[in-house]
């Protein structure tokens, strides 16, 4: 899932067990022959919803200048999906067990410190009948399966242009080697859910031993549909569904609960304990963390939750199923009626947007579901491969967790979490980073200078800082303050919230990532997964390796305490600073934030914000001297809130940003219809 532009400049891991993945790579560091740079896009003017199911809840893929990129930047993309590590391992005697399913064998890593069981079918293929239905429980096998191998991540867009399978309900079990020790405890569950917008990623690639090794905790790491083949609601597909979670349309949710039904009924044979499991994920994976909380399926299948750069949103059925022209009920880009219609176009049934959908219209609901289901992964995901252009990652826009009613609470999930009893309330964590935006900004602004199509310097330093700022400000408000805040009123003192400030990436050629980068979306991952020491690439990381290990290792106490007792407190020594609860009145503190002693350390802080204050404060900032600075740090939040809106920034300041338009065209592939070109 690195750029296209990149994949020329990449050593790929092919001594996997699978066929080779290309976001499974090392940047060869070679300096190569460099494309024209794209031209900065503007956000499409989209509904409030728009903008949140547009949210690239994601990995840092957008690195996308090819030569530099892709001999230094692409490390903070790679290194990030590194799962190359090993080569096919031996199976390990000593981790012969038996689960529900039959027995298997796994392996050791880490010098036999970590056991390890990859590959493990935690429900059946969803192909065939089974695409666009709730996962059904994995069937039994004979004699022993070798878990040795990660399964196939979930199809999506990449490669060529297509990667992965729809048979990847696969999960990995990591374990730290004292498990196998006699009348040995049970040990506390992590569940990771990985991040990628919810249409690519899969569960394999953040290495987590560090965790199971250092921390003494199990870790489960899961693969979940994506994109339309883990969220599709359409009357066709309900007509014929055998029970409500298959009406639902949610079944990327589904795979998740299905995931954490089999450590229930499973984990305790890998050392770990059904009565302790906490659910942590990042980007895409914390708002689908945010979805567990909703769900009611999800009830008592956790304990405690981590939503790292998460964002609590949901979809009606009115959004994810009508055409987005609808005259009363409009629905999103992506949804099920606009992917019906370019289908129809794609297979010749049509030649226009209209004729399609009155050919729709003559379709029976049989016939619908017939054709929907006729179509190969590949041919599903051609309309959007058609208007990706120059997408600077392989992400498209369809929209995913609905508001069904079974799978998900109908209602906003902000105002679920104000409610007692209306969600599953277990003692939560939730944080962003400083600087988020700064990672889907560095290589796309118009305040970067660049040479040769690279980034190079700053145009505009003091723009650049303020639009990553704010755009760091909205997105806390919208994953962190404003649920915390809701939650602390409704289930007391166990919410927590913290904010991620590292910021001390070096100089490259003569650039200062601390300032291109900086705090900006998932670095905190290399914390929590104990990701620093890369050998010849910390160099493109790390200015201080000592320092970002020794924060890595206080990150990683708090988050194991956590799993351990429902609050990280003072870390598993009990020696860190005091992490307090979320607080209720001014005076209190609300958050730690994490940082290096250079930059005062880790420290309680006491202020909240929400939305609105953010925009309020952007509009009165000294530091932009016009009009149009401060509309351009409008759009830029407009493309991460879930309250703001194209027509918010129409209205903004008595209509001053009316000067300034924003193009219509989307950040990210999408089927948003264009009725001036008859095209999406």
């Amino acid at each position: 899932m690195l750029p296209r532009a990149c994949m020329s400049n990449v050593t790929i891991c092919a001594h996997r067990a699978r066929p080779p993945l290309d976001h499974r790579v090392l940047a060869s560091f070679a300096v190569r022959a460099v494309p024209a740079r794209a031209p900065h896009r503007a956000p499409h003017p989209r509904s409030r919803r728009m903008s949140r199911s547009s949210l690239p809840l994601a990995l840092p893929l957008s690195l996308r200048p090819p030569s530099f990129a892709c001999g230094a930047f692409v490390v903070l993309g790679a290194l990030l999906l590194l799962a190359c590590g090993e080569g096919l391992l031996d199976a390990e005697p000593a981790t012969r067990r038996t689960i529900a399913q039959g027995q298997i064998v796994g392996t050791t890593i880490d010098d036999g410190k970590v056991l390890a069981w990859k590959g493990l079918p935690f429900a059946a293929p969803p192909i065939d009948e089974l695409r666009w239905r709730a996962p059904r429980p994995p069937a039994a096998w004979e004699g022993t399966r070798e878990a040795l191998a990660s399964g196939s991540m979930c199809t999506q867009l990449g490669g060529d242009p297509f990667q992965g399978s729809e048979d990847c309900l696969y999960l990995d079990v990591f374990a730290p080697a004292s498990v196998a020790e006699e009348g040995a405890a049970l040990l506390p569950v992590m569940y990771w859910i990985h991040g990628g917008g919810n249409t690519l990623g899969s569960g394999d690639m953040m290495p987590p031993h560090a965790l199971a090794r250092d921390n003494g905790v199990v870790l489960v790491t899961i693969n979940y549909r994506l994109g339309l083949f883990g969220w599709l609601s359409h009357d066709a597909l309900r007509a014929s569904a055998e029970s409500p979670e298959d009406a639902s349309g949610n079944f990327g949710t589904l795979d998740i609960v299905r995931g954490l039904e089999w450590v229930q009924e499973n984990i305790a044979q890998f050392g770990g304990d059904p009565g302790r499991v906490t659910i942590f994920g990042e980007s895409a994976g914390g708002l689908n963390v945010f979805s567990m909380l909703v769900s009611p399926l999800a009830k008592d299948l956790f304990h405690a939750a981590i939503a790292q750069s998460g964002s609590p949103t949901s979809m009606t059925r009115d959004e994810t199923d009508h055409y987005t022209d609808d005259p009363e009920a409009p629905g999103l880009p992506g949804s099920s009626s606009e992917l019906l219609v370019a289908l129809l176009r794609q297979a010749g049934r049509a030649d226009d947007r209209s004729s399609a959908k009155a050919a729709a219209a003559e379709m029976t609901l049989g016939e619908i579901e017939t054709f929907l289901r006729g179509h190969s992964a590949a041919q599903l995901l051609q309309p959007f491969v058609d208007v990706m252009g120059d997408a600077p990652m392989p992400m498209y826009i369809v929209p995913n967790i609905f508001q069904d009613g079974h799978v998900v609470r109908a209602g906003e999930p902000i105002d679920l979490f104000g409610r007692p009893g209306a969600y599953n309330a277990v003692p939560f964590i939730a944080g962003t980073n400083r600087e988020e935006s700064k990672l889907f900004v560095a290589f796309d602004s118009p305040y970067v200078e660049t040479t040769f199509g690279l980034p190079s310097g700053f145009s505009n330093l003091r723009m650049y800082d303020v639009e990553g700022e704010y755009g760091g400000l909205v997105w806390r408000a919208m994953g962190a303050d404003e649920p915390l805040a809701a939650m602390r009123k409704s289930q007391g003192a166990n919410v927590w919230g913290y904010r991620f400030d590292w910021d001390e990436e070096p100089s490259v050629m003569g650039l200062d990532l601390s300032k291109l980068l900086g705090a900006a979306h998932a670095m905190e991952l290399f914390f929590v997964f104990g990701l620093t020491d890369l050998g010849y690439a910390n160099r493109f990381l790390f200015e201080d390796r000592e320092t970002a290990a020794l924060l890595s290792e206080h990150m990683r106490s708090y988050w194991a305490n956590f799993a351990y007792t429902y609050q990280p407190g003072k870390g598993q020594g009990g020696d860190l600073p005091e992490w307090k609860p979320w607080g209720l009145a001014a005076k209190d503190p609300k958050y730690i934030v994490f940082d290096t002693a250079q930059d005062d350390g880790l420290r309680m802080e006491r202020d909240q914000i929400d939305q609105p204050w953010v925009v309020s404060r952007a509009m009165s900032d000294p530091r932009l001297l016009s009009d149009e600075e401060r509309c351009s740090v409008y759009k830029n939040m407009v493309q991460w809130s879930e309250a703001l809106s194209m027509e918010g920034y129409a209205q903004i300041g008595d209509g001053m940003c009316a000067a300034f338009p924003i193009a219509s065209r989307l950040d990210f592939p999408s089927l948003a219809y264009d009725p001036e070109k008859d095209a999406y």
